[in-house]
C-alpha cells in the first residue's frame, strides 16, 4: 500500500474494525517513512456469475429477474413467498458454490422448472411456455401431454 502523502510502500496497521454494514474492514495506518496516518478499507471481491445466454450473450445473473420469473409464475397459486425466497437463496448459493464463472441458462431454467414442477403443475407449465418458448397451442398441448404421462407413472 503506497502512502498517500510521500507514496512509499512501507506502514504498520494501527487499527482494524469492522465497518457499519460488516462488509468491510477499516484500516488505520501510520506510514514508517513519513509519520502520516491514512485510513484503507478491504472488501471481498466477489467475482460476478456470468449466464450465457441462448444466443451466445453474457449477462450478470439477476436474483431480481429470476424472482419476477417465479412470481409470474406462481400468481394467483399457493405457493409462499417465503418457500419461494429459500429457493432462490438455494439456487443461487449452488451456482455461486460450483465453482463455474459462466453459466448456461439452460442449468438455471431447468433447476426453476424441477423446483415448479414440485410446488404446481400450474406454475411449471406457466414458467415452460416462456421458458421453453411455446410458439403455439400444440406446443403448449405436448408439453401438457408429457406432464400428463409423467403423473401416470408417479
Amino acid at each position: 500500500m503506497k502512502c498517500p502523502f510521500c507514496s512509499e510502500s512501507e506502514d504498520k496497521v494501527i487499527d482494524s474494525r469492522l465497518s457499519r454494514s460488516g462488509l468491510e474492514i477499516r484500516r488505520r495506518r501510520e506510514c514508517l517513512a513519513c509519520g502520516q496516518r491514512f485510513t484503507t478499507y478491504e472488501r471481498i471481491e466477489e467475482t460476478p456469475l456470468m449466464i450465457l445466454k441462448k444466443d451466445g450473450r453474457r449477462e450478470e445473473f439477476s436474483r431480481e429477474k429470476v424472482r419476477s420469473g417465479i412470481l409470474k409464475a406462481c400468481e394467483k397459486l399457493d405457493i409462499s413467498i417465503h418457500a419461494i425466497e429459500e429457493f432462490l437463496q438455494a439456487l443461487e448459493h449452488d451456482l455461486k458454490d460450483s465453482g463455474e464463472k459462466e453459466i448456461p441458462s439452460a442449468v438455471v431454467g431447468e433447476r426453476i422448472m424441477g423446483w415448479l414442477h414440485g410446488q404446481s403443475d400450474i406454475a411449471y407449465v406457466r414458467f415452460a411456455s416462456v421458458y421453453r418458448e411455446f410458439k403455439d397451442v400444440n406446443d403448449f398441448m405436448a408439453e401438457l401431454r408429457r406432464l400428463l404421462s409423467n403423473s401416470d407413472g408417479r
